[in-house]
């Protein structure tokens, strides 16, 4: 996907602060944080949503929140607890249409969200 800022993340032509990169997923910093730990883990392969990704490749979802674990354990935060969002479709507050997990933690995070 030309268009597509997660794509250009992963092809090196937007520069992102890249916290843990695996053969088919890619970890970095959200640039609007909502918490102390707040990474985006994300399929270097385009899949609009987690429920695109699902029905295309569930072995990938899978990479892709165990890479979240890993993230919050780099992050300090595994221990402590923290939370893992996928906001889908923009009703819910997706506005890049490429599958990503946000890894939040490092402070109380209240319920419900939202």
């Amino acid at each position: 996907m030309t268009d597509c800022l997660f794509c250009k993340i992963v092809s090196g032509d937007v520069p992102a602060k890249i916290v843990r990169e695996s053969g088919r997923t890619i970890a970095f910093r959200d640039i609007n944080p909502q918490a102390p730990t707040h990474v985006l883990v994300i399929p270097k392969k385009h899949h609009p949503t987690v429920a695109d990704l699902a029905a295309a490749d569930a072995g990938l979802l899978a990479e892709l929140l165990q890479e979240a674990g890993r993230v919050a354990a780099d992050e300090g935060v595994a221990e402590s607890g923290y939370r893992v969002v996928f906001n889908t479709g923009a009703q819910a507050g997706q506005t890049v249409f490429h599958v990503h997990a946000h890894v939040l933690g490092g402070r109380g995070l209240n319920w419900p969200p939202g």
